[in-house]
């Protein structure tokens, strides 16, 4: 049986109809049937068997958490303490996790089992999973398409039921792009609701740990659980944890604002245009106001997105150096030398472009020019999102301008592949929480998602109204 929610497995588990350790098995021999999506980098077999015998002991003395049943594959840059951790790249070739991130500790402690990491652009630097170097992963509704990025293994698993739920990150749409492109659930919280804590870092001030599922319901679930303040990361939100999957039922009518600019964007796919205005004439005719905004700074989005996160990749992966950790070239000659030669063979193109750009923007003579306009910007982006939405409840676009394209498609053009970002990356310059949901298909019948953003730490109510429209709206 294929399950949507936690809910159904736990029903069945209760029944006895299944157990952990079956659900386990079957998890293992669906990865190992689809070996050739290559999802997983690394799976857990054994521990994940062993654990589930475990929880079906707590199932029968009632002592099990609340995430007893779900089986979990964590993307590649997340850390767990004793396994490998290696973000996809060559320059972290062997290393072990010393601990476990804050937010792999909390599923843990509920229970949830973790089943294997999965595999993602490098240093999660891409919007196609082609740039890991371990080869691309492949979209289990045709494997000649990409699955999305950077997060494409984890999106990946779950639309091909290798594990019933995945962790992701998202920088500028790595967790919602692909769960657009697969047809599965992609939820970016409010940034610091989940602690950054073991996530290996890309652009600090953009990062961040969320779930991708097939239901709202076990996104509201795994935040739940995963969310709340961390002393090991002084940017966690302070804010208490609401029970977000009790909270998701939606009954009133709202205001909901579209950015026009995105609608009348030139590189948006016309079924997309199309389903989207249909879409919202049918939100009207269920009684919510929606309404047109300008947002003339779209152009913008992209150029200021970079700008910053390259700047911020380029200090954080300077710790890579082949001196201390992961891979050291045997060609180097003296401590320089090793540096140079290790970065040099470790990291892969797009890493080092994306290193290359942000240290140029660092450096005297282009600061102001650049970076400093970045973060100009990313604050004006910031008052205009927050200003509609003290006068709108959710902002609506498309998640992606297009469906799922051909590996190797867009890779020979790094611009066409940074505008696959063009709707996804405010939410992460404003820091506010967004998610998309699979409501329609094309003509081919291939996924495209649907995103709704809210204002910073209003998560409850993203997922409620995001669970009222996949429970009102959903067309084929």
């Amino acid at each position: 049986m294929t399950y949507t929610t936690l809910a159904q497995i736990q029903a069945d588990l209760s029944n006895r109809k299944t157990s952990v350790k079956q659900l386990v098995s079957n998890y293992l021999s669906n990865i190992e049937e689809n070996k050739h999506l290559n999802a997983f980098l690394e799976v857990f077999g054994n521990e994940a068997l062993a654990n589930a015998e475990k929880i079906d002991a707590k199932l029968s003395s009632g002592s099990a958490g609340k995430l007893a049943g779900m089986v979990i594959g964590i993307k590649d840059n997340i850390c767990y303490a004793n396994h490998r951790v290696g973000a996809s790249s060559k320059i972290l070739e062997g290393f072990n996790s010393l601990f476990s991130a804050t937010a792999v500790e909390r599923l843990l402690a509920e229970d949830a089992i973790i089943i294997g990491r999965l595999n993602c652009d490098e240093f999660a630097m891409g919007s196609s999973n082609e740039n890991s170097a371990f080869g691309p992963v492949r979209n289990p509704i045709n494997p000649e398409l990409v699955p999305g990025g950077s997060s494409g293994g984890s999106a990946a698993a779950v639309a091909a039921g290798l594990c019933h739920a995945t962790l992701g990150s998202d920088t500028g749409g790595s967790i919602r792009q692909p769960a657009s492109f697969t047809g599965t659930v992609g939820l970016k919280p409010t940034y610091g609701r989940i602690s950054r804590h073991g996530l290996i870092a890309y652009g600090s001030s953009f990062d961040q740990i969320g779930p991708i599922t097939n239901s709202v319901e076990d996104a509201a679930l795994l935040l739940e659980v995963m969310a709340g303040p961390d002393e090991f990361d002084s940017t966690a939100s302070q804010q208490p944890v609401e029970k977000y999957s009790e909270l998701l039922n939606w009954h009133k009518p709202v205001k909901i604002a579209y950015l026009k600019d995105c609608l009348e964007s030139p590189g948006l796919d016309n079924e997309i245009r199309t389903h989207f205005e249909q879409l919202i004439a049918k939100l009207k005719t269920l009684g919510h106001v929606v309404e047109p905004v300008d947002f003339s700074e779209l152009k913008y989005l992209v150029p200021t997105y970079y700008v910053l996160t390259t700047a911020e990749a380029s200090s954080n992966l300077s710790r890579y150096d082949g001196m201390r950790f992961g891979h050291r070239s045997e060609k180097g000659q003296g401590v320089e030398g090793t540096i140079i030669k290790s970065r040099s063979e470790g990291f892969g193109k797009e890493v080092k472009r994306r290193i290359m750009l942000g240290t140029f923007v660092l450096s005297a003579g282009y600061y102001d020019a650049y970076y400093s306009k970045g973060q100009k910007m990313r604050q004006i982006i910031k008052k205009k999102t927050a200003d509609y939405l003290s006068g709108f409840d959710f902002i609506l676009t498309p998640t992606t301008p297009g469906v799922a394209f051909p590996l190797g498609g867009k890779s020979g053009d790094p611009i066409k592949m940074y505008l696959e970002d063009i709707f996804t990356v405010q939410a992460n310059i404003t820091g506010m929480p967004a998610i998309s949901i699979p409501l329609a298909k094309n003509s081919l019948g291939l996924p495209f998602g649907t995103q709704l953003m809210a204002n910073i730490n209003e998560d409850a109510k993203l997922l409620a109204f995001a669970k009222y429209l996949s429970d009102s709206l959903l067309v084929n």
